[in-house]
C-alpha cells in the first residue's frame, strides 16, 4: 500500500514538472517555483505537499525540448551561443562568463543569454555599452554565496543580435567564486570564450 501511494506520488511530481516544463519553454517563465506554482494550478493540484525539485524541472526542461524539435533545439543553442560570443566579445575588458540555460543546452527561443561580468566599477561596464551605442537597462539580481548568504549584484540588460542579453556584474576577486545555483545548490557553471566556442563547434 505504502509502494502504491509512493508510486502515485512520484507520478504527480512527474506530471507537474512535465508541465512546469513546458510553461517555461513556452511562456519564457525563468522563475521555477513560478512556473511550478502555476503548473500546478492548471492541473489542480495542491501546492501545500512536495512540489518537484528545481533540478527535475530542468530535467524536465531538456526532455521537452528534445521531444518537441530535436534538430531545430540545436540550431537554436547554436545561434544563442553565437550571440552569447558575439556579446562576450563587446564586454571582453570585464572577462564574460556564459552561465545559466544557453550553456546548459536548456535554452528556449525566448531564453535570455545570461553573463557574468566582472569589474570593481558597475559605471565601466555601463560606459562600454554607451561608447558602443548599445541602449541598456539596469536590473537587479540576488544571488547566494557559498557561505549561505545572499547578495544582490547589479547587471545590465540589452538586445544583442536580436536576443535579450542579460550581464551581471561581479567584483572582478569574484571571478574565483561563482554564487550558488537555484537548480542544484552547487557553484553556477561558468563558461569563458574559448569554452563557448568549443560548445560551438561541437557536432
Amino acid at each position: 500500500m505504502g509502494r502504491k501511494t509512493t508510486n502515485g506520488i512520484d507520478r504527480a511530481r512527474h506530471v507537474l514538472a512535465q508541465e512546469a516544463a513546458r510553461i517555461i519553454v513556452e511562456q519564457g517563465i525563468q522563475d521555477y517555483r513560478a512556473a511550478k506554482i502555476k503548473a500546478a494550478e492548471r492541473l489542480g493540484m495542491s501546492t501545500r505537499g512536495a512540489l518537484p525539485g528545481n533540478s527535475e524541472i530542468e530535467r524536465a526542461v531538456g526532455e521537452h525540448l528534445q521531444l518537441f524539435g530535436r534538430e531545430s533545439h540545436s540550431d537554436l543553442l547554436r545561434l544563442l551561443r553565437r550571440t552569447a560570443l558575439s556579446a562576450m566579445e563587446l564586454l571582453s575588458p570585464f572577462g564574460p562568463r556564459l552561465v545559466g540555460p544557453v550553456l546548459h543546452g536548456t535554452a528556449a527561443a525566448n531564453s535570455a543569454v545570461n553573463l557574468h561580468v566582472f569589474s570593481d566599477s558597475f559605471e565601466l561596464v555601463a560606459l562600454r555599452l554607451r561608447e558602443n551605442r548599445v541602449p541598456y537597462r539596469l536590473y537587479e539580481r540576488r544571488l547566494k554565496s557559498r557561505r549561505d548568504q545572499s547578495e544582490t549584484f547589479a547587471g545590465v540588460r540589452f538586445i544583442h543580435d536580436e536576443s535579450a542579453i542579460e550581464a551581471t556584474v561581479f567584483p572582478v576577486d569574484g571571478v574565483r567564486q561563482a554564487p550558488i545555483s537555484p537548480i542544484d545548490g552547487k557553484p553556477m557553471r561558468r563558461a569563458d570564450a574559448q569554452a563557448v566556442r568549443e560548445l560551438i563547434e561541437e557536432p
